[in-house]
């Protein structure tokens, strides 16, 4: 899949990112290794603590139907600026896709590509797990 129609599946999703305390929408859309893409938004609360990040709700939404392996992870934030995965959901997606892309842009503007390599170079493995 090309990474510009992704992107562009992630960013029709910000109008349902529920982001009353920071204003800051994320939408997000990731691609697993068979071409099915799931998508998520960033789902705040007033207890931060509960917020669920947009990337690990497309994950999980996957993980429910069935998938593990995942090729393309796209991000999409409101403004310019383009938004990365934070510590969490980089730890997360290391659990299934180390070798998972991540595209990231804000509602304009180019586009930069990662590998969750790149981001999370140094991932927590419990012992005896590759």
């Amino acid at each position: 899949m090309d990474v510009d129609k992704l992107l562009e599946s992630a960013r029709e999703m910000l109008p349902f990112a529920y982001a009353p305390y920071s204003g800051y929408r994320v939408g997000a859309a990731l691609l697993t290794t068979e071409g099915k893409i799931f998508k998520g938004v960033n789902v705040e609360n007033a207890s931060l603590g509960l917020t669920m990040c947009a990337e690990r709700v497309a994950l999980y939404a996957a993980i429910a139907a069935g998938y593990r392996s995942f090729s393309l992870l796209a991000l999409v934030a409101e403004g310019e600026s383009r938004p990365l995965p934070c510590g969490a959901c980089r730890q997360v997606l290391g659990e299934f896709s180390r070798g998972l892309r991540v595209a990231v842009a804000g509602e304009k503007g180019e586009s930069k590509i990662f590998t969750l390599k790149e981001l999370l170079p140094h991932p927590f493995v419990l012992q005896g797990r590759k």
